[in-house]
């Protein structure tokens, strides 16, 4: 049975990602702090860049951003 799972990317498709169940509480805290820090480089490096790339992604056509809007 596969129950529908909502990922931040807003992927529903495509190939599962496996976790093993004998994961120990240590081991799935270590893969969580190395996925947080990996967020934070990334983040680090391309601020400005994923900050205007999501703001064009959510700016719907029918409501343009203001500082595209022509001032006269």
């Amino acid at each position: 049975m596969n129950a529908l799972i909502h990922l931040p990317s807003g992927i529903s498709d495509g190939l599962d990602f496996m976790i093993d169940r004998n994961w120990s509480p240590a081991q799935a805290l270590a893969v969580v702090e190395l996925l947080a820090d990996l967020q934070a480089r990334i983040w680090m490096h391309y601020q400005v860049e994923l900050h205007e790339l999501i703001r064009e992604q959510r700016v719907l056509p029918d409501h343009p951003h203001p500082s595209d809007m022509d001032p006269f």
